[in-house]
């Protein structure tokens, strides 16, 4: 099984307690912190001499045949090692997890892609659903909650309050594990807060440490744009917000590393709202949002996070002009946090035509073909909306907004926080 996702998501942490509740024996290999561990798979990539090198180099360690399991942590680190995955894949002696982030940026350096031989495993930090569990909300109330999901039911008040409460408290918080866990104990926001802006940090330093030495400050500039990016009316991505003149020749590559590192989410534009949706893409016209809702609020000041935890009760904070500003577009990126953390990473669009008169945020395919989603931060009409659902190849759309849940004909009109159960 290869694990892929951002770093810091928590990989590590559940491979090792999987592994301690599920083998008696594990030998784990980070290449990162040992890069000499590398000559493993250097030469002869028989199973023989693989295991034969990695009991040579844990001799502490016991080999348990059948129970054993071999974690080769920051794969992306040694191609050599992905090409051996499918000729470890057979043996029985022994399971293989590995993990790594930015596995696409390495598919090229890798002798022998092991296709066919490995499952394939995308993890995310927490999702919506996943924080509800962390704060306390027991299983079975999501079964509550997905009932509404049809929006044919008004959804109690005191259920809506409470829902739209926790709804902010994650847009604030995100779902990285660490700032999870600094905020569950005491509800405890500026110690979430200190620890979202040090990963903030820690992922730009993880470019200038892992990218390519020719694009590391101009991904960093293309990372650190992002804010920038989505606080204008159009939040299309525009190297020229990133640099003066900037365009894709100088800053292309550093966005395809971004991309591949899942740092960040890339959803194109599609000239038409037909399927197959990919076969429409128009690959110069993009957006990008951070993996995680939560390492976008941390390039704002605190006071931000203030507005959207009390903006219905404290009216004057919304008045901040970057609440106004940057509102629509963060609402955007919590809707592709709760999408990607869905399973519709790199398998969802957007439309906006030339005039920008018609604009969609998500298009997303399934049994019943194209779903358009709309986003409202506020409950404004839908217009664009409306326009898409008058194509009767179209069976339904989503319009999610700070509102109860309706339906209207082919519309279905939900809350934000019902974005991840439909």
């Amino acid at each position: 099984m290869l694990v892929e996702g951002p770093r810091q998501v928590g990989k590590t942490f559940i491979i090792r307690a999987f592994a301690a509740e599920t083998y008696e024996a594990c030998y784990e290999l980070n290449f990162l912190k040992t890069p000499t561990l590398k000559s493993i798979f250097t030469g002869d990539l028989s199973p023989d001499t693989i295991l034969a090198g990695i009991r040579l180099s844990f001799p502490e360690q016991r080999l348990a045949p059948g129970k054993t399991l071999v974690f080769i942590d920051e794969i992306q680190a040694c191609p050599d090692a992905i090409t051996a995955l499918k000729f470890l894949a057979g043996d029985s002696r022994f399971d293989v997890i590995a993990s790594g982030s930015s596995l696409g940026m390495v598919h090229a350096q890798t002798s022998s892609w092991p296709v066919g031989q490995i499952e394939y495993l995308d993890m995310w930090a927490l999702d919506f659903e996943e924080f509800l569990w962390a704060i306390g909300l027991e299983e079975d109330l999501m079964d509550v909650i997905k009932a509404y999901k049809t929006g044919k039911m008004i959804i109690p008040e005191a259920v809506h309050q409470k829902m739209n409460s926790f709804l902010m408290q994650y847009l604030v918080i995100g779902g990285m594990p660490e700032v999870v866990n600094a905020f569950v104990p005491e509800k405890d926001y500026l110690a979430a807060d200190q620890v979202q802006r040090r990963i903030y940090r820690d992922y730009t330093a993880d470019i200038a440490h892992y990218a390519a030495p020719e694009i590391r400050l101009k991904a960093q500039a293309c990372w650190n744009s992002i804010p920038a990016q989505l606080t204008k009316v159009n939040h299309k991505f525009q190297y020229g917000v990133v640099e003066k003149r900037g365009n894709r020749q100088k800053f292309g590559s550093s966005v395809d590393w971004l991309t591949a590192s899942r740092m960040v989410l890339q959803i194109h534009n599609v000239n038409k709202v037909e399927y197959p949706l990919k076969n429409q893409i128009l690959e110069e016209n993009f957006r990008l949002y951070p993996s995680d809702i939560g390492l976008l609020i941390s390039t704002y000041d605190f006071s931000l996070k203030r507005a959207f935890l009390f903006e219905q009760s404290e009216d004057n904070l919304s008045e901040l002009i970057v609440f106004r500003t940057a509102k629509g577009g963060i609402f955007e990126a919590l809707a592709a946090d709760m999408l990607c953390k869905k399973g519709y990473f790199e398998k969802c669009w957007f439309y906006r035509n030339e005039a920008g008169t018609v604009e969609i945020e998500f298009l997303i395919e399934g049994t019943i073909g194209v779903t358009p989603i709309e986003i409202k931060a506020g409950n404004s009409k839908t217009k664009s909306l409306d326009k898409i659902l008058s194509d009767e190849n179209i069976i339904l759309g989503y319009k999610f907004a700070n509102q109860n849940a309706g339906t209207f004909g082919k519309k279905i009109s939900l809350p934000m926080y019902m974005l991840p159960f439909i």
